[in-house]
């Protein structure tokens, strides 16, 4: 068996959720490794949309921000922020990748503050960027994330990016696109996906090394449950190579 670190799992798995010919928009850091070890694999007609305008890039190393010039390197286009949130709107982005703060049971996220005075927070984050854009037009959202109590909770202090906001149809109800909302949830311990109807966060696999009791213990609330549960497959020595010499030499993301 290949020898791994967690974040080359976390990056490993996330790849592998991106099909050829598929569009998904990203940002810095894991969503780009991500990213680009899709493109240098399996899917190498992945069409890369960067928030700043870089649109499909074939990105010849790991950029340093979403406005890297690096991130037009090849493309189909430099546009802007506005073009790239309109192509959102019209429904033509597949994916996208967030993160935040906090995130709760119906997979909306907190990258704005702790605690809940808006304005003495205990601390506060750097807010949405382009998160609630992309997390409300795209069809699915991808979140890649280390799994705690204090960032799985029951309730975000604030509500920056919208999941299925309370569950069942609340999410069309408030004026949203039907059919798109959070996608996967990929963990240090687990990958979740969401129930069709409740909408609540769910286990369908557990990585290796771990268990069903040590996934839950690390989630400030219940878990649903897939019928059937699979073992997250380990990353291959191939998606390991051009990890490590082809995406992120430098360790970047994977060095973490």
């Amino acid at each position: 068996m290949a020898d791994y670190n967690t974040m080359e799992l976390m990056v490993c798995v996330a790849s592998r959720q991106l099909e050829d010919g598929a569009s998904v928009g990203v940002g810095t850091g894991v969503p780009c490794a991500a990213t680009m070890l899709a493109q240098k694999t399996h899917a190498p007609n992945l069409m890369i949309v960067f928030e700043a305008g870089g649109l499909a890039p074939l990105l010849p190393e790991m950029p340093i921000s979403v406005g890297d010039s690096r991130t037009f390197w090849r493309a189909v286009m430099a546009s802007g922020m506005v073009q790239i949130m309109e192509t959102c709107a019209r429904g033509m982005v597949d994916y996208t990748f967030l993160g935040g703060a906090q995130i709760d049971m119906y997979g909306n996220m907190n990258s704005t503050q702790i605690g809940a005075d808006h304005a003495k927070p205990k601390i506060r984050f750097p807010g949405s960027g382009g998160a609630n854009d992309f997390a409300s037009l795209c069809w699915k959202t991808i979140v890649v994330t280390p799994q705690d109590n204090k960032r799985f909770v029951e309730k975000c202090d604030f509500i920056t990016t919208p999941g299925y906001l309370t569950g069942g149809d609340a999410r069309e109800a408030a004026g949203l696109p039907k059919g798109c909302g959070p996608y996967r949830i990929i963990t240090n311990m687990a990958v979740m996906d969401f129930e069709p109807v409740s909408k609540r966060m769910r286990i369908i696999s557990i990585n290796p090394g771990y268990t069903a009791k040590d996934v839950q213990d690390n989630c400030g609330f219940e878990l649903l449950k897939a019928d059937k549960i699979l073992e997250t497959a380990p990353p291959t020595e191939n998606e390991l190579r051009v990890l490590r010499e082809e995406v992120d030499p430098n360790r970047y993301v994977i060095g973490r």
